[in-house]
């Protein structure tokens, strides 16, 4: 048993296999008090005011508690997170990396701006799960309303994932132009090979199979 889990560990990409860890190791150690979430949390005023910069990395990696809930995400991250970087983004993975990094982007923006949500672990865990399937998102988002949740977790990971869908795969197909083309150096952090890899019929941010390679 746990040879295999060890490689089923060890078979997952980098990007998933890297965020997976350090969100299981932070809540791990927030549930055992290793870690203050104090320290995690992202405020705005603190990251501002104070520097304390890392809690804009530090709060997409805190679940809060160790429960149903957190077994949940971890499952369908690490099955969908797998999904994408192995299949929209095979040999793609400085542009599944800057994806990711767009839709943080967006997030902290959004609550450096409102203030809203100081965790925002789940809401980037949706950018993920509506990459793969809208209807899926829309399912998680009826179940938050059901449950009495806040539905602005899911509706941030909404509006997230659709910025970027739309960016990347709209505009593009009206203009001709791609605004979100990734940089230089960040592809000098992946070392990928070529590959040709057709547009899945049932993923939504999979650029079009000519454009995988464009520069």
């Amino acid at each position: 048993m746990a040879q295999a889990v060890e490689e089923w560990y060890k078979q997952m990409p980098i990007i998933t296999r890297s965020y997976l860890t350090a969100a299981v190791v932070t809540t791990i150690g927030c549930s055992l008090e290793i870690i203050s979430p104090y320290h995690l949390y992202l405020n705005p005023k603190l990251v501002v005011k104070q520097y304390q910069f890392w809690r804009l990395i530090t709060n997409f990696l805190y679940f809060r508690k160790m429960d149903l809930d957190f077994m949940f995400h971890m499952f369908f991250l690490a099955r969908y997170c797998k999904l994408l970087e192995e299949n929209s983004f095979r040999g793609r993975t400085a542009d599944f990396f800057y994806m990711l990094l767009f839709g943080a982007s967006v997030l902290t923006g959004i609550v450096l701006v409102g203030g809203m949500i100081p965790y925002l672990s789940a809401s980037f865990a949706k950018i993920i799960f509506l990459s793969n399937s809208l209807t899926f998102m829309m399912v998680l988002l009826g179940f938050s309303v059901l449950v009495g949740a806040s539905a602005w977790v899911d509706l941030l990971g909404m509006i997230a994932g659709h910025a970027y869908y739309f960016l990347e795969d709209v505009y593009p197909r009206m203009t001709g132009r791609r605004p979100l083309k990734t940089p230089t150096f960040i592809k000098a952090m992946f070392a990928d090979e070529a590959v040709v890899v057709a547009r899945p019929a049932n993923v939504r941010f999979a650029p079009p199979a000519d454009e995988l390679h464009r520069d």
